[in-house]
């Protein structure tokens, strides 16, 4: 019964991603085409600047204590909503008021006016953290689905069009406060109980104790995704910022295709497996298996067809972030783990670790960064060679040493995805070759290396007896429950 409900909530999870992520893939493709990349370099810069504010406040209060609370009660839910609400404010007049000094600091007048527009953003943020987080925790995916897709469609709309109305890089910073709004109205619909949202401060020891932590891993996390965008906006220039922008949106299409399919389900559903006394080492050791073999052959598939697919989605504009791509897959092979850090941490009771473990990664990753930044671009994606594995590493050690993992448990249960890359890998090559001797054109260079991985994935997951073969049959089953009730997303 509980699969069936993870399985369910997966379906609907993967239905709201993959259809956002076709919202981006559409509008990436058209702004690519109406926007210069200095353009799109001052919007990273704006919306890597709002993001890191963001997440100061977004988990302050908020979202994963509401999942996490074994009991929770509307007095919670108040106390939480009311945190989130006051340091959003406080941020928002913060950012309004720095606002001349970052544009002063970046040499860049656009600045001013995208910020300000920007910070309109925190007064819709704590209405949708907080009606979203309770959705996950009743696993309702089918509602959260339909608010966050229409959402994304009405972002994706507004976007292109202020673009082909010459709004510049003002274009995805109102398109993205239209679509925002849009899903705050469609929530606060569906929840119809506005009590909620009467303020309260009953119980905030508690609430703050868990967000101060939770809150400081997600923004030093933040800050280190999306600083090399202001060092590189510094250093190099807003144009290189819109290169390094997007072939990191390029290499991080694993995360939206799959990651951030289960990602939303997999705390909720860790702490109800917990709940139900279930060995959470063993669930760690299977996703990471069951990660690893998607993750592992998509990146490098990604790698080796990186310029057909530069060309047939940003356009020949971009050409030069290839080299980017190829180098960034490759150094993110080693986070094949990283998604389930922080709900496992948190699930055993280390939240604290969670701060700990990114507190020693990240900063020092960020210095070599900025180290690099003096160099070039190259030499930027390159610094993630050895950046990624570190990270990774230090992630590895904390969760290994709760849930006493030893370095043969991960071998075991990664060596079967391991030679299923393998086998992929060479369906991908050989794909490649000829296409090469073919002579074809971007199309071809693409779905060749596409059909072929896919049938050198399969042989080896049928090969291997992977693990999977068993999930997708479950899934198969939980689909046919879940796929009548579709055109309602119920």
């Amino acid at each position: 019964m509980f699969m069936n409900v993870i399985h369910r909530s997966i379906f609907f999870s993967a239905i709201e991603r993959y259809g956002s992520l076709l919202f981006f893939v559409v509008s990436t493709a058209f702004l690519s085409r109406l926007l210069t990349p200095e353009e799109f370099g001052i919007y990273a810069v704006i919306n890597a600047l709002t993001a890191v504010i963001a997440a100061s406040f977004q988990e302050f209060g908020g979202a994963n204590y509401l999942i996490q609370k074994p009991s929770l009660s509307e007095q919670n839910i108040r106390t939480a909503f009311t945190i989130i609400l006051c340091m959003s404010v406080l941020l928002a007049v913060t950012l309004f008021a720095l606002r001349d000094a970052i544009a002063w600091f970046f040499s860049q007048e656009g600045l001013r006016v995208g910020l300000t527009v920007s910070a309109l953003n925190f007064f819709l943020s704590p209405f949708s953290l907080t009606l979203s987080a309770l959705l996950r925790r009743d696993m309702a995916f089918g509602m959260l689905a339909r608010c966050n897709l229409a959402g994304n469609f009405i972002t994706a709309v507004i976007s292109i069009a202020l673009a082909v109305l010459h709004y510049s890089f003002m274009a995805p910073v109102l398109g993205t406060i239209v679509g925002n709004a849009a899903i705050v109205a469609m929530l606060v619909r569906y929840r119809r109980d506005l009590r909620i949202f009467r303020l309260s401060f009953a119980g905030y020891r508690e609430v703050i104790h868990f967000g101060a932590y939770s809150s400081s891993v997600v923004v030093i996390n933040v800050l280190y995704n999306l600083g090399p965008q202001l060092i590189l906006g510094r250093t190099l220039g807003f144009a290189a910022v819109g290169l390094y922008n997007r072939a990191t949106n390029v290499t991080q299409v694993f995360d939206r295709v799959v990651l951030q399919v289960i990602s939303p389900v997999v705390m909720p559903a860790i702490f109800a497996h917990t709940r139900a006394g279930g060995d959470l080492r063993q669930v760690y050791l299977s996703a990471i298996e069951l990660i690893a073999v998607v993750h592992w052959p998509f990146l490098i598939f990604l790698a080796l067809v990186a310029e057909p697919v530069v060309w047939l989605w940003l356009g020949s504009t971009w050409i030069e972030i290839v080299p980017l791509i190829r180098v960034l897959c490759i150094a993110s092979l080693s986070l094949f783990a990283a998604s389930l850090t922080y709900p496992v941490l948190v699930a055993v009771g280390r939240v604290r670790d969670t701060f700990i473990s990114s507190l020693i990664s990240l900063p020092p990753s960020l210095l070599v960064i900025f180290v690099a930044s003096f160099f070039g671009l190259q030499v930027v994606a390159v610094s993630a060679l050895l950046t990624l594995p570190f990270q990774a590493v230090v992630a590895m050690y904390f969760v290994s040493r709760r849930l006493a993992i030893s370095p043969m448990d991960l071998i075991r249960a990664t060596i079967k995805s391991g030679i299923v890359t393998g086998c992929s890998t060479a369906g991908i090559l050989g794909g490649v070759v000829i296409s090469e001797l073919a002579g074809a054109g971007p199309v071809s260079e693409l779905v060749l290396p596409g059909v072929s991985a896919v049938v050198g994935w399969w042989g080896g997951v049928v090969i291997t007896k992977h693990p999977l073969l068993a999930q997708i049959r479950l899934a198969a089953r939980g689909m046919a429950l879940v796929a009548p009730r579709f055109p309602f997303l119920g």
